[in-house]
């Protein structure tokens, strides 16, 4: 009997030893090695690809981007002496564009769930790197992942969570997330992703229709902070370590311009209230790269964040005069 309850202990181990990996995995994508709670990661719904990054981007000039209308959203890069625009409404069935600009390798992340969209430089120790959709998320915000190792990319963090280049971290890239109208008032000649994208998708359909103005976030998150409405929109800036977020709301009752300091630094938050389009200059007045994201997706990943307001900032200025 010792020779068969043996081989069931063996069997059984076995069996648990391979449950235990396959916990550790997900879509194909090993997490044991992972810098956030594995158990915080979620399927998305499609599987790994199954949302197309576009690895070889078409564009066309802004007078045959006839399509597009002039309150559309678009993601705009201006970098190497090129201006390229990426309508979010092909980046809502895509996500990744994966692209060179000037010679640069780049990545155009955008998160619909978040409304989030991150640019970066795409070169990781020398070498050129590309990036898909992994079909799962962390604080309902897309996870990336190279094509080279496999890792995974926190979107927002800007960090590998997982796999080979766990810790690594990507350098954004300053971009504008404002109107076409307004991104082709400023860039004339700019470049714009084309809808030849290779793929059947009908960009003139949003498949994120009401999401925004809902207060519903379809996949978990860590926290939710009720201060401000989850898709109230706001421009996140980092600091030295500081994290504080700029509402379009209480910048519209701005004159457009806010001076403001955090972490020892001081920088200009601009806001545009027609195309709802808020960027940073630093003290030297160069365009440093934040983020635009719904008020919820910020504060999931930086719980500690300020709020800024209208009232408080202009209390501070007095004070100090």
């Amino acid at each position: 009997m010792m020779p068969k309850l043996c081989n069931s202990v063996i069997l059984v181990t076995a069996l648990m030893l391979a449950t235990a990996a396959q916990a550790l995995e997900l879509n194909g994508f090993e997490v044991g090695n992972a810098q956030i709670p594995p158990a915080a990661i979620e399927r998305g719904g499609p599987p790994r690809d199954g949302i197309p990054a576009l690895d070889a981007p078409r564009f066309e000039s802004v007078q045959q981007a006839r399509w597009l209308k002039p309150e559309d959203r678009v993601l705009g890069i201006q970098r190497n002496g090129v201006a390229r625009a990426y309508p979010v409404a092909i980046l809502n069935w895509h996500e990744i564009v994966n692209d060179v600009i000037g010679g640069e390798a780049v990545v155009i992340t955008y998160c619909p769930l978040c409304g989030t969209g991150v640019a970066f430089a795409a070169r990781i120790n020398w070498l050129d790197t590309h990036f898909g959709v992994s079909g799962l998320l962390y604080n309902s915000d897309v996870l990336l992942y190279d094509r080279e190792t496999k890792s995974l990319w926190s979107q927002i963090l800007g960090r590998a969570v997982s796999g080979k280049m766990a810790g690594q971290t990507l350098p954004r890239i300053p971009l504008m997330h404002t109107t076409w109208q307004d991104w082709r008032t400023r860039f004339p000649h700019s470049e714009v992703l084309s809808t030849r994208t290779g793929y059947d998708r009908d960009y003139t359909r949003n498949p994120y229709q009401g999401y925004a103005n809902s207060r519903s976030v379809w996949f978990s998150v860590a926290q939710q902070d009720e201060r401000l409405h989850p898709k109230a929109w706001v421009v996140g800036v980092e600091m030295n370590g500081f994290f504080r977020a700029y509402p379009f709301d209480e910048l519209a009752l701005t004159d457009g311009t806010v001076r403001d300091t955090l972490g020892g630094a001081t920088f200009t938050v601009h806001y545009d209230a027609a195309h709802r389009n808020a960027w940073v200059e630093d003290a030297r007045g160069e365009t440093i790269a934040t983020i635009a994201a719904y008020w919820f997706a910020w504060q999931a990943f930086h719980p500690d964040t300020e709020i800024f307001s209208t009232t408080a900032h202009k209390e501070s200025h007095h004070d100090k005069n």
